[in-house]
């Protein structure tokens, strides 16, 4: 099968094209897993995370964790999906299972612990593998295995009551759809729109954000919750200092990269911590997340904009994404049937 394959852990500055085209044997399902024939794999910011080194994969290993695709071949013992289902795999590919299976010694996350899906092929445990509701073309499904899943898990960190004033830093394939799911779930909530650029402050109004301002602009009230989504640290001052009292900033990244880490020597205790503020990270995701959030996108139904690549173009869509040539998600095209 063909796969783009990480053989080592490097930077874009150093190395434009990481991930090398390469025939791998295809993958056989053991007990309790399904082969999925991969159609699209989104292109999160996570990759860049495991290439660059900020979490370590088990190298070489085949990235990606937003995967649609059809079950092509059943293991021993599977009983929750038949040959030709459509089915999703996220950034959980196994863990004990239980409530807090995200935090557990024995996750395992697809793409960075086992081979992922910029291939056309890979297996997942049939528990850890999600229909996908009609609504959504594959293309559009991808994003919402991560970006979607993640982001919902995000939300119900915040604590945000209905009322309560919501702030996103960042807005691409997490923001564009966490907006809308707060919308919904939250409608008497104003959401306000931290980005730096302007394509993405238009795109952030378009779908219904009742403000939006670059990063350091003061925005129309203090959130009482603000999500970042964003690789940079920044964005995490400026988000402390206009949260309310009280507030709580969700942090939805893996790692922050180093390039403004210097101005976190800037922190004031009193202008970003005080007044009994908090911060909490978001730590993977678990199954019941994907699972709970996958209905509610389709209620909605989310509007899910996207980016195509081919496969083979993989390394192109990663460096666009940390240029931040960004609007809604990326994803690659993997097979055609």
């Amino acid at each position: 099968m063909r796969a783009m394959l990480l053989r080592a852990v490097t930077t874009l500055d150093d190395n434009a094209d990481p991930l090398k085209l390469t025939e791998l044997e295809q993958p056989e399902p053991g007990d309790g897993e399904v082969l999925v024939e991969v159609s699209v794999c989104g292109v999160c910011h996570t990759e860049l995370d495991e290439i660059e080194g900020r979490t370590m994969p088990k190298l070489p290993v085949v990235p990606g964790h937003e995967i649609v695709g059809r079950v092509a071949q059943t293991g021993s013992g599977c009983r929750r999906f038949a040959v030709g289902d459509r089915v999703g795999v996220g950034w959980i590919h196994t863990s004990h299972g239980g409530e807090s299976e995200n935090l557990h010694p024995s996750f395992r996350a697809t793409g960075r612990d086992v081979n992922g899906g910029y291939a056309e092929y890979m297996c997942v445990p049939e528990k850890y593998a999600y229909p996908i509701p009609d609504v959504f073309t594959d293309e559009q499904a991808a994003p919402l295995l991560c970006a979607g899943g993640v982001g919902y898990r995000s939300l119900k960190l915040t604590g945000l009551r209905d009322g309560q004033v919501l702030g996103l830093t960042g807005f691409g394939g997490s923001g564009h759809l966490v907006l809308q799911l707060a919308k919904h779930l939250y409608p008497a909530s104003q959401v306000f729109v931290f980005a730096r650029s302007r394509r993405e402050r238009e795109f952030a109004l378009e779908l219904g954000a009742d403000w939006s301002g670059d990063t350091a602009d003061a925005p129309p009230k203090p959130p009482h919750a603000i999500i970042d989504t964003t690789p940079a640290w920044k964005p995490l001052l400026a988000a402390l200092e206009c949260l309310r009292p009280g507030g709580r900033l969700v942090i939805n990244a893996i790692r922050k990269e180093s390039g403004d880490r210097e101005l976190m020597a800037d922190i004031s205790y009193e202008k970003h911590l005080w007044m009994e503020k908090e911060v909490k990270s978001v730590a993977n995701v678990t199954h019941r997340d994907i699972e709970e959030f996958l209905p509610i996108a389709a209620a909605i139904p989310l509007r899910v904009e996207v980016e195509a690549y081919a496969l083979e173009e993989a390394n192109r869509a990663l460096r666009d994404l940390r240029a931040g040539h960004v609007r809604g998600a990326k994803v690659l095209r993997i097979s055609s049937r």
